[in-house]
């Protein structure tokens, strides 16, 4: 199962970066988080884990796998049966403004149930945090 939203920004991709590895700061912006707080203080980097709360679903623990500084992190949570993997990435256009693509996949075992049983609601919250995302960067 995979859900994709993308959405461009009036930004630079620096500066949406900013805001985008700013986790505890996300339930600001996105109504899809309700608590994000990080499992160790500094730069988001690879190795690096944040817990975040969303409505209707458990609390899960994210680890960050790939991190390339203002373009694009992934992280993946894993739970009995799923693994969840979610991208972030910019591409900077030539105008100045930046595309933002968010992708959010599910494997393992369980991957199709919970894809059916939740696959609107996934797609509800990717969507949001595409959105949220250009509403925060392009109000500054």
């Amino acid at each position: 199962m995979r859900f994709e939203a993308d959405t461009e920004i009036a930004a630079d991709a620096e500066q949406i970066w900013a805001v985008l590895v700013d986790v505890p700061r996300w339930p600001e912006w996105t109504d899809s988080v309700t608590r994000a707080e990080r499992g160790e203080p500094g730069p988001l980097t690879v190795g690096a884990t944040a817990r975040l709360t969303q409505p209707k679903l458990r609390p899960a623990l994210w680890r960050v796998t790939e991190l390339t500084e203002h373009r694009e992190f992934v992280w993946v949570s894993d739970v009995p049966g799923v693994r969840t993997t979610a991208e972030h990435r910019l591409l900077p256009l030539p105008d100045g403004r930046t595309r933002v693509e968010l992708a959010f996949s599910q494997s393992g075992p369980l991957a199709g149930l919970i894809g059916r049983l939740y696959g609107g609601l996934f797609r509800r919250y990717v969507r949001m945090e595409a959105d949220g995302l250009r509403s925060r960067c392009e109000r500054g």
